[in-house]
């Protein structure tokens, strides 16, 4: 590897995704920060707003041309011209909102809520999760970085899917914790509205839907019905998702398990587990920790995942994007150990 670091800059630092990417790459050896976005907080220096956080820069209202890799935090549909025009100009790019992750422009006006603008970069951005598509990423220099929910979810049937084990007709129950739901204050974020409560939203809405069935399709080799109903829940980080589908055949639970294995073994972020995690084991880090179960009375697989929403189901998965892409060791400013308790 090159001593030269990696000039890197990040687009909307002032979110919680971006925040989480500088918290992570003040660590990383071969990476500098060399300019940070943010049009609310413009002109103040990063240490100024987060005390907490070991960077004096200044934030800008645009990046300062010298990046070789970029990375946007942007709210869907604001960065769709932005982030296309720097794939142009020869920019690596790791997009953390939804614009590039659906291969059907048709679907953004259906989910999202807007024509997709720029249609023909859908086939060129690659879809950001390095255990199902390391390949492709490390030949990209476009990423479209995966939802929290649907990373959480994907790893966790991804084996069964891959392997036939299951149909088409998943069942999808997730419990995030607040931070998913962004910085931008809305009533249901409210302490006295959101402590000791669990509601479930976006009911047969949520955009991660459409991202979680065309992905899962592609494992199985077929069209997926895919019901998703999300919740949040009075805690700040992680994620956990319960998936239930119908086997296709018969297997034991210690076979599914072995199935799990055998899939991840290779893999530096990924622990299969005897028994349904917790989403404090992956608190702070890029860890994700799946188990799987089969109800052999009702013929149905049961495959559990958690992560923390903010590192493997955002900043963290971005780094190790860009660690892929620039040829550097995959786990490479991503070692931390989980926080605990």
């Amino acid at each position: 590897m090159s001593d030269t670091k990696i000039k890197v800059g990040i687009i909307n630092v002032t979110g919680y995704a971006g925040l989480e990417l500088v918290r992570i790459l003040l660590n990383h050896p071969y990476v500098q920060i060399c300019s940070v976005t943010g049009r609310s907080q413009a002109g103040l220096r990063l240490n100024e707003i987060y005390p907490q956080i070991d960077c004096d820069i200044v934030i800008d209202t645009q990046l300062s041309k010298q990046e070789e890799v970029v990375f946007s935090a942007l709210p869907n549909g604001a960065g769709v011209e932005i982030l296309s025009g720097l794939v142009d100009a020869g920019v690596k790019v790791i997009d953390i909102s939804g614009d590039f992750r659906l291969n059907d422009a048709v679907l953004y006006e259906q989910w999202y809520g807007y024509k997709h603008s720029a249609p023909q970069y859908l086939s060129k951005a690659v879809y950001g999760l390095p255990e199902l598509n390391r390949g492709k990423i490390k030949d990209a220099n476009f990423i479209a970085n995966p939802g929290c929910y649907p990373t959480c979810v994907l790893l966790a049937l991804a084996p069964a899917l891959q392997n036939q084990l299951i149909t088409g007709d998943i069942v999808v129950d997730c419990k995030s914790g607040m931070s998913g739901a962004g910085r931008t204050l809305v009533l249901s974020s409210h302490f006295c509205e959101a402590n000791e409560n669990v509601t479930p939203y976006k009911v047969a809405a949520h955009r991660h839907q459409p991202e979680m069935a065309q992905e899962a399709a592609k494992l199985l080799g077929e069209a997926v019905y895919l019901t998703f109903v999300p919740h949040v829940i009075p805690m700040t980080r992680g994620i956990c998702a319960s998936c239930y589908v119908p086997l296709k055949k018969d297997v034991l639970t210690a076979d599914a398990l072995q199935i799990y294995r055998d899939f991840y073994k290779d893999e530096p972020f990924v622990r299969v587990l005897d028994m349904p995690p917790s989403t404090k084991y992956s608190y702070g880090s890029n860890k994700a920790f799946v188990n799987v179960a089969i109800d052999a009375a009702n013929h149905r697989l049961m495959a559990f995942g958690a992560i923390d929403n903010l590192v493997k189901g955002a900043a963290g998965q971005a780094i190790q994007n860009m660690n892929l892409m620039c040829g550097l060791p995959e786990t490479l400013g991503l070692e931390n150990v989980p926080l605990f308790p």
